[in-house]
């Protein structure tokens, strides 16, 4: 399967529903802040997923198009205030929200989104025992990622930072949120509660897979088509997965001296960000990195098998694949 293809061909289906909520209100400078992330498109892998693991095991896909607009409107939301908190100025080539409309209406854009997604899972057309369990997922699934956020703040700069913490931290900060809306649409598609669990670990593994991968090329990917100045994660000192490895496994203190004076240091140069780079790859820890992205999306794949085959079926297993080989 072409995933990229599927993936926008399912995207533009989604588009109409993502722009039809925010209607037309005062004070317009919020509404406007409110529809500038949904609104500018993107891979919509989230909301996809919905749709898919709906269909996957039975249910009508329309039916759990409001829940893929909700946990698509709770993930921008948490970008909007992602941006804020990090003081980016751009995203994919658009102006951030708190740069374009300020910081008091970019917080209250996420905090209207978030409402939002609430309001529209409220008209899902579902039995109430099975609106329980989707509502409880999302709410967990929410607080468990202002969990995760948290810890990636304060793992920043920190040179403590072990592999389960890192591990735990992404499947906080990134998978819930896959694993929420998957499991979601699979309540809607009336599948029983182990489908519903083996669904919902499948995406927590494609999540962590995802954010390994999304870390590796925020060091190595080409900054044309990432959008990311490779090797800024450095700067920033953020413990990823390359670099809990190195910090555990470089035995030699002069290497990993010289990994750690380039790591945190924001006013690096391009020729310390390389000496980093180099010593990251010389010590294995990306070829680390990608056994363990390849890893999870293995373990991902296999949860699957609790589905009988089908088109949505194989478009899960190639968005579990594709998680870790895109270049973007």
């Amino acid at each position: 399967m072409d995933v990229k293809t599927k993936l926008k061909e399912m995207s533009a289906e989604l588009d109409a529903p993502i722009k039809s909520y925010i209607e037309d209100e005062a004070p317009r400078n919020l509404i406007e802040a409110c529809r500038q992330y949904p609104y500018a498109g993107g891979k919509r892998m989230r909301p996809s997923m919905v749709v898919a693991a709906c269909r996957a095991v039975g249910g009508d896909g329309e039916k759990a198009i409001p829940l893929a607009v909700a946990i698509e409107y709770i993930h921008n939301f948490t970008l909007v205030h992602d941006d804020l908190m990090d003081g980016d100025e751009k995203r994919r080539g658009m102006t951030t929200s708190h740069v374009l409309y300020g910081l008091p209406t970019a917080i209250l854009a996420g905090d209207a989104l978030f409402a939002k997604a609430y309001d529209i899972i409220s008209d899902l057309d579902i039995p109430s025992d099975a609106m329980r369990k989707v509502l409880k997922k999302v709410s967990v699934a929410v607080w468990d990622l202002a969990r995760g956020q948290q810890m990636d703040i304060n793992n920043e700069n920190s040179g403590t930072v072990s592999m389960d913490d890192y591990i735990e931290t992404i499947r906080l900060k990134t998978s819930v949120l896959f694993a929420a809306g998957a499991a979601g649409g699979a309540l809607i598609g009336g599948a029983d509660d182990a489908t519903v669990e083996s669904i919902h670990e499948y995406a927590m593994n494609l999540g962590v897979a995802f954010q390994m991968f999304d870390d590796i090329l925020g060091i190595y990917g080409d900054p044309e088509k990432t959008g990311k100045s490779a090797g800024n994660d450095i700067r920033k000192g953020k413990s990823t997965v390359m670099v809990c490895h190195a910090r555990e496994n470089i035995k030699d203190k002069d290497t990993l001296d010289r990994f750690m004076s380039v790591f945190g240091k924001l006013d690096a140069t391009d020729e310390e960000i390389e000496i980093a780079r180099n010593i990251l790859k010389e010590s294995g820890s990306y070829d680390y990195a990608i056994e363990m992205a390849e890893k999870y999306t293995m373990d991902s794949i296999k949860c699957l098998d609790c589905l009988a085959d089908s088109e949505d079926k194989a478009f899960m297993k190639a968005l579990a694949e594709y998680s870790m080989s895109r270049d973007v």
